[in-house]
């Protein structure tokens, strides 16, 4: 029984065991998939409309080699600095080398922490009770840490080449093409898989604000780029039911106890190499397993959103606040997008910088120094919008 299954103590090897045939089943659907190649554009300049029929088809693609070497050495080297900065561990004021942990002035934690191969959302009321049903969770070896941090929040004030990469021209480009000319940024987290460490997430769609709309379509909630500075495998990746985007709200209790545990039946892992960013639908049902294996895994998420389904929305973010997003709040947010293409135009000069069309005519007042760094990137993600 599913739920006698996900209670019982299992080892971090007898989890990997068990996800094993699983994983080879679904590794083998996700292959066949034919949702997946470098970000290519057709004769008009748009984004090549089999990669956005395929997306809308299967609520995923996957653009290879969005990344290259050099900017993929960047990012993991910004995203270890950080790491090296953290707490030594949740409430500490110190990092393990003893100096001051980072995030001095920061409004919002920039780590987010878990015990290691739990599951700190299934089943619980967090997240607006998004996660309802507990994802199996293996026992720790003896001198496993008590912690591990599972996210960092803020990604553009983080670290310099996640700020880069969000002015990225081909990912802009696609934004453009599913969601149209006039997206508006959602936020920016790094989650962090550790091997044998990263907790699991229990199976979800995101959205909250328009399931129930008359206009509901399967892009309301629009979407996140996930890219990923390791190999994104069956056992360290996000799996998800394809299509499940199309068909609103899923019936999560239903489908884990027709699937006998966890392992829904039918869901693929999202696979990516290094350097690979995957466009995922926020609507898709999708989670993570209690990462047992070997691998570490490593995803930049920036999200985005149809300015429409944003505009004048009042709703309830996560912490139950509750706002409203009108177009000046919004236009304060996107100025840091203009900013991020400015930078990857200094540091990529030779690259094709992505113009915003719809503040087009603001690009020139809106020119990336370090100077701004602190005045203007830090707390940045206060002006998150969440739908």
């Amino acid at each position: 029984m599913a739920m006698a299954e996900a209670a019982a103590p299992l080892t971090a090897e007898d989890h990997a065991r068990t996800m094993a045939e699983y994983s080879r089943a679904g590794e083998e659907r996700a292959r066949a998939l034919g949702n997946r190649g470098p970000i290519r554009f057709g004769a008009d300049g748009r984004l090549a409309k089999d990669i956005v029929d395929a997306y809308w088809t299967h609520g995923f693609y996957v653009f290879e080699g969005v990344a290259g070497p050099e900017e993929l050495a960047e990012l993991r080297a910004d995203v270890d600095a950080i790491l090296e900065r953290a707490p030594v561990e949740p409430g500490a004021a110190v990092d393990r080398h003893g100096r001051p942990a980072f995030g001095e002035g920061v409004i919002k934690p920039p780590y987010r922490w878990a015990k290691p191969l739990s599951d700190p959302l299934g089943g619980t009321t967090r997240n607006n009770g998004r996660h309802p049903v507990a994802m199996s969770q293996p026992t720790l070896a003896a001198d496993a840490p008590a912690w591990t941090v599972e996210l960092l929040d803020g990604n553009l004030y983080l670290m310099n080449a996640a700020f880069r990469l969000y002015g990225h021209p081909g990912l802009l480009a696609a934004a453009a093409a599913i969601l149209g000319e006039d997206f508006v940024p959602y936020n920016e987290v790094t989650f962090i898989k550790e091997a044998g460490l990263g907790p699991s997430v229990a199976w979800h769609q995101d959205g909250t604000t328009h399931w129930d709309a008359a206009d509901w379509d399967m892009g309301a909630h629009g979407f996140n780029f996930m890219t990923q500075l390791y190999p994104s495998t069956a056992g360290n990746g996000v799996w998800v039911l394809p299509g499940s985007h199309r068909h609103g709200k899923a019936d999560i209790r239903k489908l884990v106890a027709e699937s006998g545990s966890d392992r829904i039946a039918g869901a693929v892992p999202m696979l990516a190499g290094a350097g690979d960013t995957i466009v995922t639908n926020r609507q898709l049902l999708h989670g993570s397993f209690a990462n047992s294996s070997p691998d570490r895994r490593v995803t930049l998420n920036a999200g985005f959103f149809p300015r429409r389904r944003v505009l004048n929305v009042t709703t309830k973010r996560l912490t139950g606040e509750t706002v409203t997003y009108d177009g000046a709040r919004i236009d304060q947010r996107l100025r840091i997008l203009l900013l991020a293409i400015d930078a990857r135009r200094q540091r990529f000069p030779n690259e094709k910088s992505y113009v915003y069309r719809p503040l087009a005519d603001r690009q020139d007042e809106n020119r990336w120094s370090e100077a701004m760094r602190e005045p203007v990137l830090k707390n940045y993600n206060q002006l998150d919008m969440f739908i």
